[in-house]
């Protein structure tokens, strides 16, 4: 028995397949078990053909392959390649235990690229899971980019057994290197960033308060949400948010450059997060991913280690906003079809813009509202207390005037979120603050004295919640962090407490 590993999709994450061959005597057959999909059974006339059409013997033997696992679903044309290789070297003495091995065949022996081959590496390239490759030549130019994986490309089978017999003196087409972009170390973990602001705080006049806000929630990842008149600046700000956001590692930037791909999009490789802006009309299953036979990926999925956008929030629909209740205390989304269940990770930050009131004037002290307070309240009750809870920032936006100045540039935001990424980073915090396990809080969120008495003041003016005290007790560590300080202040809790809502 000989086998060889080539891998299939099940849900966001490639999953290994080990591919097993016997050829024994008896009635010649040629059969292939293990949760196959219907393009995979059909690799059976590829597979012959190949082989007959190049002067290689078809076995008349009893010809079995196994994928293994067996109760996971396989799908995908890749496995060609994997089976027509493991019936010509069956005989040969080759260890072939190490080699990863994906392409569709053609009936001339040509070998392919299918539409699956790019995801599936980013995938295993993200888990570590693999160290070098055969594949179709065609499919070269874009795994160029996946890093720390060395890639054999071949146009014909021929030329993949000529490599798996000469495997000492056989060289990878190329050896895919780091990500090139710069980058910081610490506990030997590279953070790689930009340095690019398409969109810049510099641009934004007055608002110094809610810049400040975005500041925070960009060092900590906490979710926020701006309420203000129309022409305040709440879309400006969301916009250029994502320039400002910490440095991402090699697994991040290969998530991304995976939910590209799953996006339709060409992977670019940037250590820039992504960014989802969702309009208030769009379906559930356009948010949060689904379809009637494959549970496809939504907008939420698509945000992961970014930002997910709601503009106009009280007019989504109830049951969005409700259901976004679940990803932004979990981390992840969960999809349930018939024939599919899907887990997609959702570590997502949440940004979210909203007028004071239906017409919008109601902060406005150049226009009069003209809601009256039935109106006014029936528009902020769609956002229900179990939704606002899982808000760490509340934004109040005031008009600006023509005299407003604009006093700090996306670069030194940027510039200032990064130390204070650093700072966490060198007390061992492996996450965001926002998303430090209640059981890590004692640990990382160390209140002084006069901190502590504060808080304990806060729980029992406002009833906060024990979510709501946790929420305040990270949001001041991320006031720390930007401060460079060990230990939380009094100073840090109460701007804290000054972002909850009233």
């Amino acid at each position: 028995m000989k086998s060889v590993y080539c891998a299939t999709y099940e849900g966001f994450d490639a999953k290994i397949v080990e591919v097993e061959s016997t050829l024994t005597k008896g009635l010649p057959s040629f059969s292939i078990v293990g949760m196959a999909s219907t393009a995979i059974t059909e690799s059976k006339e590829r597979v012959k053909s190949a082989l007959l059409s190049n002067d290689f013997s078809f076995p008349p033997k009893r010809i079995t392959f196994s994928l293994a696992p067996s109760e996971l679903t396989k799908s995908g044309s890749q496995f060609d390649l994997s089976i027509a290789l493991l019936i010509l070297l069956n005989d040969a003495d080759i260890d072939l235990q190490e080699w990863f091995i994906f392409g569709e065949l053609g009936l001339d022996g040509n070998v392919k690229e299918n539409v699956q081959l790019y995801p599936l590496l980013l995938s295993l390239a993200n888990q570590s899971l693999i160290k070098k490759a055969i594949v179709p030549y065609e499919a070269l130019a874009k795994l160029s980019k996946i890093p720390n994986i060395e890639f054999y490309g071949i146009k014909h089978i021929k030329e993949a057994v000529d490599i798996l017999k000469n495997q000492q003196s056989a060289t990878p087409s190329f050896a895919s290197s780091e990500i090139e972009h710069p980058f910081y170390e610490i506990n030997k973990e590279k953070y790689f960033y930009i340095k690019e602001y398409d969109y810049d705080f510099i641009d934004v006049k007055g608002q110094e308060v809610a810049k400040r806000a975005a500041l925070i929630a960009a060092a900590g990842f906490h979710n926020i949400i701006y309420e203000g008149s129309p022409g305040c600046g709440k879309s400006m700000i969301a916009n250029r948010l994502r320039y400002i956001l910490p440095p991402m590692t090699t697994s991040e930037i290969l998530d991304l450059a995976k939910l590209q791909v799953l996006d339709s999009k060409e992977a670019d490789f940037k250590p820039q997060r992504a960014m989802q802006s969702v309009h208030h009309t769009s379906t559930s299953a356009s948010v949060f991913g689904g379809g009637s036979h494959k549970a496809k990926i939504g907008e939420v999925g698509l945000s992961h280690n970014g930002i997910l956008f709601f503009d106009e929030l009280p007019h989504f629909s109830k049951s969005v906003l409700e259901s976004l209740r679940e990803p932004m205390q979990d981390k992840k989304i969960r999809i349930s079809r018939v024939n599919s269940k899907v887990e997609y990770p959702a570590n997502f930050l949440f940004v979210g813009a909203m007028n004071p009131c239906p017409c919008g004037n109601l902060l406005n002290a150049n226009k009069e509202c003209r809601c009256n307070e039935l109106e006014i309240q029936r528009y902020k009750n769609r956002l229900s207390d179990p939704f606002l809870d899982r808000i760490d920032m509340n934004v109040v936006m005031q008009n600006v005037s023509a005299s407003d100045i604009s006093t700090i540039s996306s670069k030194e935001m940027h510039k200032m979120v990064v130390a204070a990424h650093i700072f966490s980073k060198k007390r061992g915090q492996n996450t965001f603050n926002a998303h430090i396990e209640d059981s890590d809080i004692s640990k990382y969120c160390i209140l002084s004295k006069e901190a502590d008495e504060t808080l304990t003041m806060a729980v029992e003016r406002f009833t906060l919640t024990f979510r709501g005290i946790k929420k305040v007790q990270k949001l001041a560590r991320t006031i720390a962090d930007l401060d460079e300080s060990e230990t939380i202040q009094k100073a840090h809790i109460l701007e804290a407490l000054s972002y909850r809502k009233r």
